[in-house]
């Protein structure tokens, strides 16, 4: 067989390939033979019709037949020829196909980059030594409170820290705020809505003058929206707020007590104290492990440059916008908003991406070296854990998985998982005690 490479760019590879007139006679022999031993054709029982009867009944389908076996065996044969390894078929094209002449074609590919990996044991991290502090769990024990906070009517003014119970409406020139940006619907006016009175909580500058008022005062607050505010056709804008204080509420936090412990299934404080700190220090050897682990892989990278396949950064990249489009659209941050930042997301989705891509190569050659691999015991156990995540049984997590043909994909992430505790196991790891806090600024 015949085969020729060209370079056409980064992994990518022009493939022209002439498979002998021998070899395509001798498949349309072969596929006409199955045919023959399975045709039923009329007065003559199954697989003694005669050949030519058969060439002339079935031709279509035996030239199809045998033109897919001649260019998959032929597009196999030939990359295997070259020692390439394609990991996409972009294009194939067929020149010439018939009994009695060669096969030719074209196939268009790209091929996992060619590298050598650098020394990937004996890798060199620091391992900060961190411990849930009891001011980590008094911070836990608070974020608990919150969650079982009351809010309870009071006759006084408003304080810092309250709920004001408040009416409002919202003009800019005289105008709701609507007629300027449609969907500011919520910022123009409401009844009864619940505001905490804090420095920046609802609009920047809100909250301060409701300080002091009792419920049936009025205010008027002028406000002048911030530059990036999220209705861009209000950004900068003088608007006014006409406020009617309806309510003032306190919040009350429960105590720590036994009480308090067993409504998060804990026996007593004791108890309830311990599982936070545990916890606690679940998260922060988690951290840790990820810090190494990021330490070691950007070791590696930093000592390899290669080309990438652009197909699949294009793919990876489309991910990356979706999987970011998608945790903002969860966040509540307006279409209009993630629509205005396009180009800045596909920048930075660009450069992750190849980021990814490139990690991914380094990671797998690894796996290869040292014959790792995912087996189907570890799959089911990442299948339970997804389901446990998400809140759902395994049944439904595997027809999801199969629906969106994840199964792959799943088995990769389990794998990057075992490359990086194997490059992990094997570091030069220097524990060191924690870094200072930043500043507050």
């Amino acid at each position: 067989m015949n085969v020729s490479v060209e370079n056409l760019g980064p992994c990518k590879k022009l493939l022209r390939v002439e498979v002998p007139v021998e070899k395509v006679n001798s498949v349309f022999d072969h596929v006409a033979a199955d045919f023959q031993k399975a045709a039923q054709l009329p007065g003559f029982r199954p697989g003694k019709a005669p050949k030519h009867l058969i060439l002339r009944s079935y031709e279509p389908k035996i030239v199809e037949e045998a033109r897919k076996k001649l260019m998959q065996d032929g597009f196999r044969e030939a990359a295997q020829q070259e020692k390439l390894n394609v990991i996409a078929t972009l294009d194939v094209e067929e020149q010439q196909f018939g009994r009695n002449q060669s096969l030719q074609f074209t196939a268009t590919v790209e091929v996992a980059p060619d590298f050598t990996l650098p020394a990937y044991k004996g890798l060199a991290a620091k391992r900060e030594l961190v411990t849930a502090t009891d001011a980590d769990v008094e911070r836990a024990v608070g974020i608990l409170r919150e969650q079982q906070a009351r809010f309870e009517d009071v006759q006084r003014p408003i304080a810092d820290g309250d709920v004001a119970v408040v009416s409002y409406t919202a003009t800019c020139d005289g105008q709701p705020l609507t007629a300027i940006a449609p969907t500011a619907v919520g910022l123009t006016a409401k009844e009864n809505s619940w505001v905490l009175v804090k420095p920046g909580s609802f609009l920047p500058g809100f909250t301060e003058p409701l300080v002091g008022a009792s419920a049936g005062d009025n205010r008027t607050i002028p406000l002048t929206l911030p530059e990036d505010f999220v209705h861009k056709e209000l950004t900068g804008r003088n608007v006014v707020y006409e406020v009617a204080i309806t309510g003032v509420k306190q919040k009350v936090l429960p105590e720590v007590d036994d009480a308090f412990a067993k409504s998060f299934g804990a026996d007593d404080t004791g108890v309830l104290l311990q599982g936070i700190r545990n916890d606690l220090q679940r998260e922060l050897d988690m951290r840790q492990k990820r810090a190494v682990r990021d330490q070691l892989l950007k070791a590696l990278m930093a000592q390899l440059e290669f080309e990438l396949p652009e197909s699949i950064v294009a793919s990876e990249t489309r991910s990356v916008i979706y999987n970011i489009v998608n945790e903002n659209q969860q966040r509540g941050v307006p279409k209009e908003v993630i629509e205005e930042k396009k180009d800045e997301i596909a920048r930075n989705a660009a450069v992750s991406a190849r980021e990814r891509v490139k990690s991914a190569f380094i990671l797998n050659r690894i796996a290869a070296e040292e014959k790792l691999s995912v087996s189907d015991r570890e799959l089911t156990q990442r299948v339970l854990l997804l389901a446990q995540q998400n809140n759902t049984t395994p049944e439904k997590m595997v027809k999801a998985i199969q629906e969106r043909n994840a199964a792959g994909e799943i088995r990769q992430d389990v794998l990057m998982g075992k490359v990086l505790e194997f490059l992990e196991m094997n570091a030069a790891i220097e524990d060191v005690a924690p870094l200072p806090a930043p500043a507050a600024t």
